[in-house]
């Protein structure tokens, strides 16, 4: 069977409501009218790795453009097995471009979070990295904008952190908490790397930021140093984080 028909054969109605629930699709909501079959990821995940392989581009096309969720992200997770697995830069670069020219499918947070990094990512690890920080500054979306903020995890896990603090700078007073938890998360995850740039770049911050974000940013915190963060109670004791420039 294709990726489509595989996917569809999966489905599980009982699961339907839970989804649609937890993905928020309730009038107004973040992912209002969004639809959904019922299969939990790990299910998706194991469809994939059995039918990458032979699917080409224009059932990835079928997929992304399908009105249920789990289809989209069945295209998704495809992409990224092609583009890993990929022997040529220009097979690489078409995955990046079917991925970017159907960023208006990739509309839910899982959506970003499980491609944008292992495409975007590390696409650009090597290359000019503007284009996250236009997504960041004037993405379409919501989900366009956290696509700049998560693409930055492959960096921070190869020991970069400077575009994640800068991109953080660009959406730092975002109206939207699911900005807030993205970028708070990546904050986050830059500590675990390097925690005395973490508490370089929140010094001169902290007390802006919004409280989700900085929740999800010293998360990992002792628990003292936590509740001082949280309390105000943090006096800046040297110099404050200066975003580098970026020459893109």
């Amino acid at each position: 069977m294709t990726l489509c028909d595989s996917i569809l054969a999966a489905a599980d109605p009982l699961l339907v409501e839970g989804l649609s629930r937890f993905f928020k699709t309730g009038p107004g909501q973040y992912g209002e009218g969004d639809k959904f079959l019922g299969i939990k990821v790990p299910t998706t995940r194991s469809i994939v790795k059995a039918c990458w392989k032979t699917t080409g581009f224009e059932e990835l096309e079928r997929c992304i453009g399908n009105e249920y969720h789990e289809l989209r992200l069945a295209a998704l997770l495809t992409l990224v097995e092609i583009f890993s697995h990929a022997k040529t830069e220009s097979l690489r670069r078409r995955c990046i471009e079917f991925y970017l020219s159907h960023t208006d499918r990739i509309n839910n947070w899982d959506l970003v979070d499980l491609s944008c990094y292992p495409l975007l990512g590390v696409w650009l690890l090597d290359k000019d990295r503007s284009l996250l920080y236009e997504l960041a500054r004037s993405g379409k979306t919501i989900w366009e904008q956290r696509i700049g903020i998560v693409s930055t995890m492959t960096f921070i896990r190869h020991g970069q952190l400077t575009d994640t603090f800068a991109i953080a700078d660009i959406l730092l007073h975002h109206p939207h908490d699911l900005i807030h938890k993205a970028v708070g998360w990546l904050l986050r995850e830059a500590g675990k790397r390097d925690k005395k740039a973490l508490e370089a770049y929140l010094l001169p911050r902290y007390r802006q930021m919004p409280r989700t974000l900085l929740r999800y940013a010293i998360e990992k915190f002792p628990e003292p140093e936590r509740q001082r963060y949280l309390k105000g109670k943090v006096t800046l004791l040297q110099p404050c984080f200066v975003t580098p420039g970026h020459d893109g």
